[in-house]
């Protein structure tokens, strides 16, 4: 025989008390985390924010165009920053480095996939137990998002960063999609069934990004942005 609903659920809430009893605690946690991404990062200057795929191999043309980008912006005077581990992060770190700019990896702790790779600074390398808190370290030291081909992560960073900017949480900043063939099908998505057929969005907000090939292509964006706005935290 099985209990009474009402005994069931009340034992159900009596465990989830329990269980969250500690709860104000990580708070704590929580505010080490940001204290110690806005001391770091503040020290850095001005960065662009480079994300794609950790399972992108070296060797591989994105691997490569994402090394060529970074190298390119710091050569430009920008810092990278990266999620600090393998595949198109890699590429990121390693394109700084050979353009002698700051090298920053905020990386996260994962069960797989994730380990920082070589070429981040070593001064420059953040450690999260958070995804929110990293991201926010993204975003608000960021002069620029470079998206280049990735998964459900580099998505979940893309669109975080094209909401902030949509609502006015941010200041607008450069947002790139680097490889027209890769992201052709999204951007056929949002036209046709986001704008035209739901009416989900406006149509300026397809202005938020630019649908880019090619290193020079990427830098000259940024800094025709940079020639008309103040390079500053973006809240």
């Amino acid at each position: 025989m099985t209990d009474h609903p009402s005994t069931y659920f009340a034992t159900r809430r009596d465990e989830w008390k329990k269980r969250n009893s500690k709860d104000s605690w990580v708070v704590f946690k929580i505010m080490a985390e940001f204290v110690e991404g806005f001391e770091k990062m503040a020290e850095i200057g001005p960065c662009v924010s480079i994300f794609g795929s950790a399972r992108t191999q070296p060797g591989t043309p994105y691997y490569e165009l994402a090394t060529e980008i970074a190298k390119k912006l710091t050569q430009a005077g920008f810092g990278v920053i990266s999620g600090g581990g393998p595949g198109i992060m890699e590429a990121a770190n390693k394109g700084a480095k050979a353009g002698g700019g700051a090298s920053v990896g905020l990386n996260i702790e994962l069960p797989f996939e994730q380990h920082s790779n070589p070429y981040i600074d070593p001064d420059k390398e953040i450690d999260f137990n958070y995804f929110f808190v990293r991201k926010v370290m993204f975003v608000r030291y960021a002069q620029g998002f470079v998206v280049l081909p990735g998964g459900f992560g580099t998505l979940d960073e893309l669109f975080e960063a094209l909401t902030l900017i949509q609502t006015v949480k941010i200041e607008r900043f450069p947002v790139v999609l680097v490889g027209s063939e890769f992201w052709a099908g999204l951007i056929d998505w949002l036209k046709k069934v986001l704008l035209e057929k739901e009416k989900n969005i406006s149509p300026k907000d397809l202005d938020l990004f630019q649908v880019l090939d090619t290193a020079d292509e990427v830098v000259e964006y940024i800094n025709q942005f940079y020639s008309k706005h103040i390079i500053r935290p973006n809240f």
